[in-house]
């Protein structure tokens, strides 16, 4: 296993990209092609801006599926912006996106240099 802290300039962020459901597909599609090594699926409930945005004539269901991914911080920028305008993010309505910094991880995060994605020991 490998450990990395958040002093490695090298290190790593999640991101979380939570929006209606059946809307993943596209989105992950286009994190992937960023450089996304995978990620995490979810289903879950949302509730509170609905009503407000319910007055904008917007209609937006309760029903959400979470995106959570982690990314070398080289290429979180890359991999967001895909990812935001894949699930068209910055329109009312669509969702909602937000990275955080991963201050420590143990286990192995596959690398090209870790012999192209294959796991180590």
């Amino acid at each position: 296993m490998s450990e990395s802290s958040s002093t490695d300039k090298n290190g790593l962020d999640v991101i979380t990209v939570i929006v209606q459901r059946g809307k993943t597909d596209p989105i992950v599609k286009a994190m992937m092609k960023a450089g996304a090594g995978g990620a995490t699926i979810s289903f879950g409930r949302g509730t509170g801006v609905r009503e407000r945005l319910g007055l904008l004539g917007i209609a937006i269901q309760p029903e959400k599926e979470i995106i959570v991914t982690v990314t070398p911080k080289a290429i979180t920028e890359k991999v967001f912006d895909a990812m935001v305008r894949a699930g068209k993010l910055d329109h009312p309505g669509m969702g909602f996106a937000y990275t955080q910094d991963v201050g420590r991880v143990v286990g192995l995060i596959p690398t090209k240099k870790d012999g192209e994605g294959k796991d180590k020991d």
